[in-house]
């Protein structure tokens, strides 16, 4: 209700939504992106792809729940980049376990994942659980999760090479003899880069997406 208000009722020319828990989305919910200002960028804390370990978490979601809820999400959101947590090594957690959450972590095709050893933290239930992964083991896994993550982001940045896109400049982070190196974040949270003696900050323009950078991705104003 408050973001179906924020785009009716204002002039804001961009809203991003931060971290949503998927059992507090709606019916409906995904309407809303029906208006372009609103960033086609989720960030669905998952935390693992495996039913056993969801319900050790008491986390109240499912395989089943979350595909169906990112399916309804990319219906009706057009580039949507798709983001997550994961937890690796949470007591209990077998490698039949990780294998599994892996897979369908690949299944789900996010652009990218925020990765997470287990920490045990004295007094919480899940310290007391049997079965407490060691860390070299939560450390392996963290690696195979981050290396999935590095390829899928890679290829969705690339996907969208080639592209037009509204950017959103943020800061200049150096100056060069062409001018400053603004960098700025699509709709759909690319981290865009350019070269321009042009004042950008905090104004929305059209770029062209035309290479990979080591910042994020070359852009041309158009």
């Amino acid at each position: 209700e408050l973001t179906g208000r924020l785009l009716a009722e204002t002039t804001v020319p961009r809203l991003r939504l931060s971290s949503l828990e998927p059992w507090d989305i709606e019916p409906g919910f995904f309407d809303l992106w029906q208006d372009e200002r609103l960033g086609a960028h989720l960030h669905l804390p998952l935390q693992s792809g495996c039913d056993r370990t969801l319900r050790r978490m008491a986390r109240r979601t499912t395989q089943a729940a979350f595909s169906a809820l990112v399916e309804a999400a990319r219906a009706r959101i057009p580039d949507l980049a798709l983001t997550t947590d994961i937890i690796v090594g949470f007591p209990g957690e077998t490698d039949e376990e990780f294998e599994e959450s892996l897979r369908f972590v690949a299944a789900m095709d996010f652009a990218r994942l925020h990765v997470f050893p287990y920490s045990p933290r004295p007094g919480t239930a899940a310290a007391r659980m049997p079965g407490q992964v060691p860390r070299a083991v939560s450390d392996e896994r963290k690696a195979r999760m981050l290396a999935h993550s590095d390829a899928r982001w890679q290829a969705f940045q690339t996907r969208h090479l080639g592209q037009t896109h509204r950017i959103l400049w943020e800061s200049a982070r150096a100056a060069t003899p062409d001018g400053f190196v603004w960098t700025g974040l699509t709709g759909n949270y690319l981290r865009a880069v350019t070269v321009t003696p042009d004042d950008l900050a905090n104004t929305i323009t059209a770029a062209r997406l035309t290479a990979l950078d080591e910042g994020g991705v070359r852009a041309e104003v158009v």
